[in-house]
């Protein structure tokens, strides 16, 4: 691609996810929301580091800082690679439906459209790892900044795990797409109850207060 998509404005890039094309998608769109949930990690960590009251978990709050800023650099680079990682499947579906490499080409471009996503889902469950995390060390008052986060974050795993079930649906090599889905039922298994909980948990913390 000639220029990267996280260089586009918010209203850029919502543009483009809206236009008749094929990129960005679905994935990208998970890939940004999972990021997004990064960034309000790192929110929560910045509003709680030097306060007296959390000393106790300052160390681990600045740990969390540095996880949570690579994972949201990551997840941005994951916006445009989904893009680059469709774009071979793109190119194969365009051949003549009678070259006889078609079906080949077509199935190693459905795999590689499923390396994005899978890497999307698993930055995504570091960064509910951190969520929970700072959600029991990091300042009370950043809460439904960690619980927004913690749902944005479900979505974003819950979205990439259709982007990859989208292709291996349609996979020859059965043996390679029920490894794959179990890869993600795995992680959703997993890590979209923690993030339903974390989020849980601030929501209800925060409605006792009122």
């Amino acid at each position: 691609m000639d220029s990267k998509l996280t260089d586009s404005s918010c209203s850029g890039f919502a543009a483009a996810l809206a236009a008749k094309q094929s990129v960005p998608g679905g994935g990208g769109a998970a890939a940004l929301a999972g990021a997004l949930a990064a960034s309000l990690c790192s929110m929560a960590g910045e509003f709680t580091v030097g306060k007296k009251r959390y000393a106790e978990h300052e160390a681990d709050v600045h740990r969390m800082l540095a996880e949570a800023e690579r994972s949201r650099q990551r997840l941005l680079e994951l916006v445009d690679e989904d893009a680059e990682g469709f774009a071979p499947l793109s190119r194969a579906y365009a051949l003549p439906k009678e070259d006889p490499s078609r079906a080949a080409v077509i199935e190693e471009g459905t795999k590689r459209a499923c390396e994005a996503p899978l890497r999307m889902m698993e930055e995504t469950c570091r960064v509910i790892d951190l969520l929970a995390e700072m959600g029991q060390k990091g300042s009370r008052l950043l809460l439904s900044d960690v619980g927004c986060g913690a749902y944005l974050a479900r979505g974003a795993l819950e979205a990439a795990s259709l982007n990859v079930y989208a292709n291996t649906k349609s996979l020859a090599d059965r043996e390679f797409a029920l490894a794959t889905d179990a890869r993600c039922g795995r992680m959703l298994d997993e890590y979209a109850p923690k993030a339903e909980a974390v989020g849980r948990s601030a929501t209800d913390q925060i409605r006792k207060r009122c």
